[in-house]
C-alpha cells in the first residue's frame, strides 16, 4: 500500500510565489554593484571558444583580480520551470567541483560569472531573472564576488544590467580558436643544436 500527500490549491500557490521571490528583476541587478568586466568581449570569446555552448548550455567561470580565467565548467539546464534555487545548487556543485571556495577570505577575491545560451531574443526574461539570483546566492555560498551574467542567443551576446553586447558569438556561432598569445610557439621537431637554441627560447 503506498501513501502520499495531495497537494492543495493553496500549496501550489505557495511553491509559485516561493519560486518568482527567487527571481531578481533588471533594476535589482543593477543595484547590486555587480563589478563590470573590463573587456566582456574576451570573456566571452574565450568562454565560447572553451565549452562551445548550445542552447539551454550554461557556463559559469570564475575570474582572478587581473580578468584571469581559474576555473569553468558547462552543463546543460534541465527541462523543468526556471526556479532559482535550483539554478544556485546547480551553479554550486559546479563551482564545488571545479576549485576551492574562498569563505575563509574576508572579503572576495575572485569573481564569478555565468554566460547562458539560449533560445529568444536578448530581451531579459523570467529565466535570466531565476539565473541571477542562482548567481549571486552560489557566490555568497562559495566565497566568491558574483560577477556579470551574460546571454547567448541568435542576436549575439549581451552583459544584462550593462548594456553591452555585440553579435560575435552568437548561439549558434561555431567557435573561434583561441588567441595565439594563449599557447606556446611550437618546438620544432628536428634535431641539432639550432633545435635545441629553439627550443629553449620557446621554454622562455
Amino acid at each position: 500500500m503506498t501513501f502520499g500527500f495531495a497537494s492543495s490549491p493553496a500549496a501550489s500557490l505557495s511553491t509559485s510565489a516561493a519560486s518568482a521571490s527567487r527571481v531578481l528583476e533588471p533594476a535589482e541587478w543593477a543595484a547590486a554593484g555587480i563589478p563590470l568586466l573590463r573587456n566582456p568581449r574576451e570573456v566571452v570569446s574565450g568562454l565560447h571558444a572553451r565549452h562551445h555552448p548550445r542552447p539551454s548550455t550554461a557556463v559559469v567561470a570564475v575570474l582572478d583580480p587581473d580578468e584571469r580565467l581559474c576555473a569553468s565548467a558547462s552543463f546543460t539546464r534541465r527541462t523543468a520551470p526556471a526556479d532559482g534555487w535550483m539554478f544556485r545548487n546547480a551553479l554550486l556543485s559546479q563551482l564545488r567541483r571545479v576549485i576551492p571556495h574562498d569563505l575563509r577570505r574576508r572579503t572576495p577575491v575572485r569573481t564569478a560569472v555565468l554566460l547562458y545560451c539560449r533560445e529568444g531574443d536578448a530581451r531579459w526574461t523570467e529565466e535570466d531573472g531565476a539565473w541571477m539570483w542562482g548567481l549571486r546566492d552560489a557566490c555568497t555560498l562559495h566565497g566568491l564576488r558574483c560577477g556579470a551574467y551574460i546571454t547567448l542567443t541568435h542576436d549575439g551576446w549581451q552583459v544584462l544590467g550593462e548594456g553591452r553586447g555585440g553579435r560575435r558569438p552568437h548561439a549558434h556561432s561555431a567557435p573561434e580558436p583561441f588567441a595565439t598569445a594563449d599557447a606556446p610557439p611550437p618546438v620544432p621537431r628536428t634535431g641539432g643544436p639550432v633545435s635545441e637554441v629553439l627550443r629553449r627560447a620557446a621554454a622562455r
